[in-house]
């Protein structure tokens, strides 16, 4: 590379192209080291313009970190970066070479761009077979039919130029498109001219001859003398050579012919343009028949794989004045340099690499229609020619094989838009697994959602290759089992769950997958707020239980931003799949969750009230005891002396609650049973302790009528009495019971 710079005489172009050479390198290196990264993070953050200024290097830098942002967009990104090619690389040039160019001097700035213009021009038009035509170059792919239908008006109407739009008054004008164009290209078209929409005329497709994405010839000509008789102006129809979503071609012959029939011009733009650079296309193809239109659009950047080049508008029309009026050429010098990446792009790839190329991606979609046709429910929506480069295929599966067993109501309604669901996730998982194929999804009127492969416009950027084909048949035919056994085992999946009154079955036919169910649990006492959360915590444990399960089967919540919540998504299913066992298996782990946290919430109930009748027969003990002792006990002096001479004997017993028979019971008969045991063995563990704040004692429960009863706690050396003791009667009643719930194997403890 740097031989052929020295090779260069003008010392600006040689640097020009070091430069970018260098720039190119320092942009595609995807290998940066982890202090580069660290040392250029910071700067994705705006902040003021330095008044220094930074290297070259460092604005790269900064252009390659704002590039390729965080990891996954940067491998992308690489990816995309490294298909670009040395021909991406002329064209990138040839940006930098307008620059430059744009400063020389007004005499040689003419003779230049006026030589570009005229090269690039003839070239195009002999490789697409467009005798005698003129090109004009755009950056937007819509921006040329605006301009060729300026024109048309401008011929149409002689007053156009002196009078403007008032003249359009006269004889409203009409332009015709097909139902199968881009959409919103004729809304655009009328907005930029500024055309009511009722000048925009759609015809629709055949319905019952020919293909269901070509014009409907014969209700366009009676449009058009509808029109006539109604005082309109026929100016302009839109024709497809390979409309956007099947890639097929209008009857372009009979529409020239009509075209001309009530003096209309005729615009073709489509992607089965590019075959007309291929030798072998035959002349009564209806795509040859585009070479006698009146103006045609090329995207030549994604057909060659080439970066940053402006589409082209082939056009003849003889008066010049008029395509100066229209904008389709210009006066200025530097407008002309647009063809300048174009220019060093066709010259670098030469004839026989264009016509390699697209006949390349010819070849890839020929050879994917070759295998498509031995895969079993695959059907193809393709143009009956042999180079269309368009391959549109679904997965199509009879409504009759969709249930092995059971009834198909219901479900013969909804089979267009199952299909529909399965055909997009086929169609997500394509081009996940294979990238470089550059398969996508499309959405046609009659035949539903499709996955489609277009090389021509992908092939050239993605590197496609055979190899990527027969990887992209492969992983289908992989999956059309699948498809298959989840379309079949869905209604019987449905069947199965709808036998299960716990669950319930939600009819979602955008779900590509065996279904979304949902555990309903069976109490119906709990109120609206309280059932909601528990349907969410039943529902989340069970997807939980089901992911960690060794199953092919895939289990999630939905798409994030889903209307169903708090449910179960099943995903594809296998052939040997068992929906009955699937179903049962569900409803037992939802029963299962369900029965635990019931178990958990009645024993927490029964401790409850355990508790609080122990503290009512506390209560009434200790009133009982305040009665017998007297009032005068009760006052701190006179109660103080009276217990010095007369202490009372008597106190207050704590009460036990017995777990297995539910009673609550005195601690006297445990603590007499206790004190006969050695004072120094210490205690079991109490399982239920209720302490009153008013009364003078304590609740020592057993877990059940074997339970060993717990000693009166006996007081031990260096013990104040207040801390061996119950809980006295003087103490505060603000202190409240304190309840704590310990599962162990076959015991609850609480305190």
């Amino acid at each position: 590379m740097e031989q052929t710079y020295k090779m260069i005489v003008d010392p600006m172009l040689a640097e020009m192209g070091k430069n970018l050479n260098e720039a190119m390198r320092i942009l595609e290196d995807g290998q940066r080291e982890v202090e580069e990264k660290r040392r250029y993070s910071r700067r994705d953050i705006p902040g003021p313009l330095q008044g220094g200024g930074q290297d070259v290097t460092s604005i790269l830098q900064l252009v390659q970190n704002l590039m390729h942002g965080d990891e996954e967009d940067e491998n992308q990104g690489h990816r995309r970066m490294q298909n670009v090619g040395e021909q991406g690389h002329m064209a990138l040039l040839g940006h930098s070479l307008a620059a430059y160019i744009s400063v020389l001097d007004r005499e040689r700035l003419r003779k230049l761009t006026t030589r570009i213009l005229s090269d690039t021009t003839l070239w195009l038009c002999r490789l697409f077979r467009y005798e005698n035509g003129s090109a004009y170059y755009h950056e937007d792919d819509r921006e040329g039919l605006i301009k060729v239908c300026r024109l048309v008006i401008h011929s149409r109407y002689e007053d156009y130029t002196t009078e403007g739009f008032t003249v359009l008054n006269t004889k409203q004008p009409v332009v015709y498109q097909s139902a199968a164009c881009r959409p919103g290209l004729g809304q655009h078209l009328c907005s930029q001219l500024g055309l009511p929409l009722s000048s925009l005329c759609t015809v629709p497709c055949n319905t019952m001859f020919g293909s269901q994405h070509q014009m409907d010839v014969a209700l366009l000509d009676r449009l058009i003398k509808d029109d006539i008789d109604s005082g309109k102006l026929p100016l302009l129809l839109l024709a497809n050579a390979g409309t956007p979503g099947a890639g097929h071609t209008d009857k372009l012959g009979r529409l020239k012919e009509l075209c001309d029939q009530h003096s209309m011009w005729l615009h073709v733009e489509g992607v089965n343009l590019a075959t007309l650079a291929l030798g072998y296309v035959a002349a009564t193809s209806s795509v040859m028949a585009a070479t006698k239109c009146d103006s045609m659009t090329l995207t030549l950047g994604p057909w060659l794989g080439l970066p940053a080049v402006p589409a082209v508008t082939l056009y003849r029309h003889e008066d010049p004045a008029l395509s100066l009026a229209a904008g389709l050429t210009s006066s200025q010098p530097v407008e002309k340099l647009r063809a300048l990446p174009l220019w060093l792009s066709l010259q670098y790839l030469g004839h026989d690499g264009i016509v390699e190329r697209i006949k390349h991606a010819s070849q890839l979609s020929q050879r994917l229609l070759d295998h498509l046709k031995k895969l079993t429910s695959i059907k193809t929506s393709v143009e009956d020619e042999i180079n269309s480069p368009v391959v549109v295929f679904r997965f199509s599966q009879e409504t009759s094989e969709a249930s092995s067993r059971g009834s198909v109501q219901g479900y013969c309604g909804g089979d267009r838009e199952v299909q529909d669901s399965l055909n997009r996730w086929l169609s997500e998982q394509l081009a996940h697994l294979v990238p470089a194929s550059g398969v996508d999804v499309v959405e046609l009127e009659d035949e539903g959602t499709c996955v489609r492969f277009n090389p021509l416009m992908t092939a050239a950027v993605q590197g496609t290759q055979e190899g990527d084909v027969d990887t992209l048949v492969e992983k289908l035919g992989e999956m059309v089992p699948l498809l298959s056994s989840t379309l079949r085992l869905r209604q019987d999946f449905r069947e199965e769950v709808y036998r299960h009154t716990a669950l319930t079955y939600i009819e979602d036919l955008s779900w590509p997958g065996l279904g979304i169910i949902r555990y309903e649990p069976s109490s119906d006492e709990l109120d609206d707020s309280k059932r909601h959360l528990e349907v969410e915590n039943i529902n989340w444990n069970v997807l939980k239980k089901l992911q960690e399960l060794e199953t092919d089967l895939t289990f999630s919540t939905g798409p994030e931003f889903g209307e169903e919540k708090n449910c179960v998504f099943v995903g594809m299913a296998t052939e040997d799949l068992d929906v009955a066992e699937l179903a049962d298996s569900i409803a037992a782990m939802g029963r299962e969750i369900e029965e635990s946290g019931k178990l958990l919430e009645n024993m927490t109930e029964v401790v409850r009230k355990g508790i609080l009748e122990a503290e009512l027969q506390l209560q009434k003990a200790n009133e009982e005891k305040l009665l017998e002792e007297g009032v005068l006990r009760q006052i701190p002096l006179v109660g103080s002396v009276l217990n010095w001479f007369s202490p009372v004997q008597s106190s207050v017993k704590g009460r036990t609650f017995n777990l297995a028979a539910g009673s609550v019971d005195s601690t006297e008969p445990t603590y007499s049973m206790k004190a006969q045991a050695v004072r120094g063995t210490p205690p079991a563990t109490p399982h239920l302790q209720c302490k009153q704040a008013t009364a003078r004692s304590e609740a020592v429960p057993a877990l059940g009528s074997s339970q060993e009863p717990v000693p009166e706690p006996s007081e031990e050396p260096g013990t104040s009495p207040e801390a061996k003791q119950p809980v006295k009667e003087g103490q505060s009643e603000e202190t409240q019971p304190e309840l704590k719930v310990q599962e162990t194997q076959q015991e609850v403890s609480v305190r």
